[in-house]
């Protein structure tokens, strides 16, 4: 497999031989289990959840465990990959120190937010009278043509809590024992969320 599931433990640093510090995000890659095989597609889980907090889908998906996965994701098997049996557990040592990979997982929310602390805007004057402008965006630039704020304008709104995924970042320790993977810099979410790592495309 090129994936694994994982749950975001938090940062903190390694040294290297030269005893230069690397910061680092670990992240937990125990309990992945390859649930089933569909349509060319390999379905892993991770985790358990209560059977009342779940679907009714879930619940038949999943009717011959005691549990339902509390997170898991579709990976399409990629040209000339074998599929793993189903039942296999996936592990940190499917992955090797120096190995590029990619992380996906949802960003922290930060609910309803001003143009300040969205997009960086300067705001307002502070002096003059000005009391009342010191966080508002200004002139939105539009006059009778377009007549219209063209989509897309940088305003106040809704603020984090989307998937981002983070390219070229690098395996700097496994602890296979501990199923931990320590990654190199930091990764979207917070801790204890659950993320995706995958091997980088070396195309």
């Amino acid at each position: 497999m090129n994936a694994i599931l994982g749950k975001k433990i938090g940062m903190t640093q390694v040294y290297s031989e030269n005893g230069i510090a690397i910061p680092v995000t670990v992240v937990d890659v125990s309990n992945n289990v390859v649930a089933k095989i569909l349509n060319n597609a390999t379905h892993v889980e991770i985790g358990k959840d209560k059977r009342k907090n779940s679907t009714q889908a879930d619940q038949g998906n999943y009717k011959a465990l005691s549990f339902v996965p509390r997170f898991k994701k579709v990976f399409k098997l990629l040209a000339g990959e074998t599929a793993p049996e189903v039942g296999t557990e996936l592990k940190a040592d499917a992955f090797a120190v120096g190995e590029k990979i990619q992380v996906t997982a949802d960003t922290k929310g930060k609910g309803f937010q001003g143009v300040v602390k969205r997009w960086g805007f300067a705001g307002g004057p502070r002096t003059h009278g000005a009391s009342d402008r010191e966080r508002t965006p200004g002139s939105l630039g539009t006059r009778t043509i377009p007549g219209r704020v063209f989509k897309g304008k940088k305003m106040g709104g809704h603020m984090g809590n989307r998937t981002k995924t983070i390219s070229g970042l690098k395996v700097i320790k496994v602890m296979a024992e501990e199923n931990l993977i320590a990654v190199e810099g930091a990764i979207p979410g917070p801790n204890k969320g659950y993320v995706i790592i995958k091997k980088q495309n070396k195309h």
